[in-house]
């Protein structure tokens, strides 16, 4: 395996674990797969800090054991430059469909692999 395959499979289980609802309900391991300067922009259009996104993530779709829980497909990841990894996939929960669009980055050994940005937009049923 090269060197970028292996940073895409960092990122991609990354972005895997954002969605498990242990890590969601977790604002530590949460944190620890956010990069300090985290943005994102929802599928609502709103933009999230990284401290907000903290706070709100366990509210969140996807957030409980008990109830509909992401379900990715068609993941595919690209190395930018060394250091910065970009993953496009789909992902629908509850009947909504999105298309994601994430940046991960990592800065340092200690840090590991970290999401820098991600944008989610809606999958709206006519553009099937």
């Amino acid at each position: 395996m090269s060197h970028e395959s292996d940073d895409i499979d960092e990122a991609v289980a990354g972005e895997l674990r954002l969605m498990d609802p242990r890590v969601r309900t977790s604002r530590e391991a949460a944190r620890r797969l956010l990069d300090p300067e985290f943005v994102e922009v929802g599928a609502s259009g709103r933009r999230w800090t990284l401290e907000e996104m903290l706070a709100a993530l366990p509210e969140m779709s996807g957030g409980s054991t008990d109830a509909p829980r992401y379900e990715p497909s068609a993941m595919a990841g690209v190395v930018l430059a060394p250091g910065l990894v970009h993953l496009t996939y789909e992902t629908a929960i509850g009947g909504r469909r999105a298309r994601r669009s994430s940046l991960w980055r990592k800065r340092s050994e200690a840090t590991g692999w970290q999401m820098y940005y991600h944008q989610a937009t809606p999958v709206p049923p006519e553009a099937e």
